[in-house]
């Protein structure tokens, strides 16, 4: 009687193991290496950010520099004010950098890509990104281009 005993106490033991393995490596995984080293704040304010959520990534190139702290209304323009945190590697960003929200893949998740300029002086703590590009939302392209194509009359 005592063995069953000890085999349960060791399969549930390698059970809390495992599931404590897991969540070490989600927690991991889903950090990046971008903001080990601390960071940066920016601003860039959108007209529609679609589905994009704090913590979204915030990347150049396709490399993940940063992520995104969080999503707010501005009271004065009403749109929406995105605060993102750029790694501390990557303060060689250009102060006329443009930020886009854009989605990976068909049905994927809503990033913001940033988009070098050429000016010489770069992005600070607490600066903001002038250029900016929202989220495309799939219904109001869908009904441009109805009610565009319905208005035409052939000749």
């Amino acid at each position: 009687m005592k063995s069953s005993h000890q085999i349960e106490f060791t399969a549930g033991l390698f059970l809390l193991l495992g599931i404590a393995a897991l969540v070490f490596l989600a927690l991991h995984a889903t950090d990046g290496g971008a903001l080990k080293d601390g960071g940066y704040r920016v601003v860039a304010d959108f007209s529609n950010v679609g589905g994009l959520k704090a913590r979204a990534n915030v990347s150049l190139g396709g490399v993940r520099v940063g992520s995104v702290e969080s999503i707010d209304l501005d009271p004065e323009t009403f749109s929406a004010r995105v605060v993102m945190i750029i790694g501390d590697r990557f303060r060689t960003l250009p102060e006329d950098t443009s930020a886009s929200i854009l989605t990976s893949g068909i049905l994927g998740d809503q990033y913001i890509g940033l988009e070098p300029g050429g000016a010489p002086d770069m992005l600070k703590d607490g600066d903001k990104i002038m250029i900016t590009q929202s989220a495309l939302v799939l219904e109001q392209l869908i009904s441009r281009f109805l009610f565009n194509s319905g208005g035409e009359q052939k000749k």
